[in-house]
Order: structure tokens, then C-alpha cells, then sequence
């Protein structure tokens, strides 16, 4: 019963129906004394699999999503996004205190949402903190974004909302809303697309930086664990299982890999 559920369906919902029938089923047996077994506890739930990567741009393409969002105060979210393959709500939590610019590095302690109306702060998608090393580019990008916050305070004067230490903030000092950095993405590939119309970038979400990340590492020759750990996976396996495709690749090239270094060697 529980696998014709799941057609179509996220896996939440599907849990979320098992939970349901699991409570109504046994109140039938328990409470109500109708039945005489719970039919739902024979039931298992399908086993959630690992999402697939959605867009994937190429460098270039990147590279010219970043150009036309330099322009716009909250520029700093998105290259980081794209540096670090982070996720959305925990560069919303990041706070000043979690960057260090002479390592440089950033490290990622929580993660922050929106929820009927209200900002809900908790732990990682890991449950775990983790530190993220920065090239010396995007230690500069924080720089001049940590200026332009010092801008926007001093203009917003004593209108400035902020009573935190958040790196990404509006104009007059409160949180960034997880919904303004996801749409705002929207607005910006369609900037680009407006003024490029030879190189227009196919529709991409933000959670698809990190994808971007994570593929790019792979192809250049990263480490799955190494990959596995900037993005805060659990286990290196669940890294393995969303980019099978891109691990698969490097596979096939490794007989070609060896057998250069053995022409090499003599």
C-alpha cells in the first residue's frame, strides 16, 4: 500500500501519510478495540533516495551569473553559495563571528528558516557544525560586503533594525528572508538573459549553486571526502549517490589515467 502512495509524491508526504494511517489504525485497535492487529505496522515505508542534481551550469555560465549579480547588495550571498556549496539557510545563519578572513575560512553552525511568518534558527540539515576553507577571492567578497553592511548601517542611522551579528541583512539591518535570495536568482539570470541573448542561462535554482560546487570539485579531481565534507554530508556514501553520475565518469577515464602515467614512467 505504502509504494502506490509514494508515485508521485515526496517522500515527506509519504511519511507523513504512514504516520497518519500508523496513529488511525492503532487507536482502532488500542482505544476503539476494532481491529485486532494494525494492518500499517506490516507496511514499510519506501526508503527515501538521494535527490538528483537539478541544472548543472558549466563554469562559464556561472561565471556570468555572478557578473550580473555583482551588481546588487546581497552579491556576497551568491558567490559564497557558488564558493563553498553551502545551503541557503545556512548562509542565512551565518553570523560575522562564524568568518574568519586570515585563515580564510567560515564555519557553519546552524541553519535559519522562515515558518508561518516566523524566523525558526536550529542545526544543520547534519545535525553537525563544519568549517569551510575560502580562497582568498571570496575572503575579499566578504570584505566588501562587511563595508557595504557598515554603509547601510550609518545611512539607515538610528531606523537600522539589526540587534545581530548576521552577514546577510537588508538594507536597514534585519534578516534576509529565505524567499528574497531564491527569487532574487530568478531576477537575476533573467537580467543577464535580457542583455545576452546569444548566451542565455537555462532556468536554475539557487540549491543548484551547491550543486554546481560539488560537481565541479568532482570533475577537477576532488576527493569525495573532501567534497563530502564542504558540503556537510553525512557520510561520504551520500555524496557518492547524488553525483554517481559524475563519479561514474571519472571511472571510465581512470583506465586512460593509469595508462598515461605508465607511458610516462617509460
Amino acid at each position: 500500500m505504502a509504494a502506490g502512495i509514494a508515485t508521485g509524491l515526496s517522500h515527506r508526504t509519504v511519511a507523513y501519510v504512514h504516520a497518519v494511517l500508523r496513529k488511525a489504525f492503532r487507536d482502532a485497535v488500542v482505544v476503539e478495540q476494532l481491529l485486532p492487529s494494525n494492518p500499517i505496522e506490516r507496511a514499510k515505508r519506501p526508503r527515501k533516495t538521494a535527490a538528483e542534481p537539478g541544472t548543472v551550469w558549466y563554469p562559464a555560465q556561472l561565471a556570468a551569473f555572478l557578473a550580473i549579480a555583482r551588481g546588487h547588495r546581497l552579491f556576497a550571498f551568491y558567490h559564497l553559495a557558488a564558493y563553498t556549496g553551502a545551503r541557503r539557510g545556512e548562509l542565512l545563519n551565518l553570523s560575522w563571528r562564524d568568518i574568519d578572513l586570515d585563515a580564510p575560512q567560515i564555519r557553519i553552525t546552524g541553519s535559519a528558516a522562515v515558518i508561518a511568518g516566523k524566523r525558526i534558527e536550529g542545526t544543520t540539515k547534519s545535525g553537525r557544525s563544519r568549517t569551510i576553507s575560502l580562497d582568498a577571492e571570496t575572503a575579499q567578497v566578504l570584505r566588501d560586503h562587511w563595508k557595504r553592511q557598515a554603509q547601510d548601517r550609518l545611512k539607515a542611522g538610528p531606523e537600522w533594525k539589526g540587534t545581530d551579528d548576521y552577514v546577510f541583512r537588508t538594507a536597514w539591518g534585519e534578516p534576509v528572508h529565505p524567499d528574497t535570495v531564491s527569487s532574487l536568482m530568478a531576477t537575476l539570470i533573467k537580467a543577464h538573459n535580457d542583455k545576452h541573448l546569444d548566451s542565455a542561462l537555462s532556468h536554475a535554482r539557487l540549491h543548484d549553486l551547491r550543486h554546481i560546487h560539488a560537481t565541479t570539485l568532482l570533475l577537477a579531481g576532488a576527493q569525495v571526502h573532501v567534497v563530502a565534507a564542504r558540503l556537510g554530508h553525512a557520510d561520504p556514501s551520500i555524496t557518492l549517490r547524488v553525483y554517481a553520475h559524475v563519479i561514474s565518469n571519472q571511472l571510465a577515464e581512470a583506465a586512460d589515467i593509469f595508462a598515461q602515467v605508465m607511458r610516462a614512467a617509460g
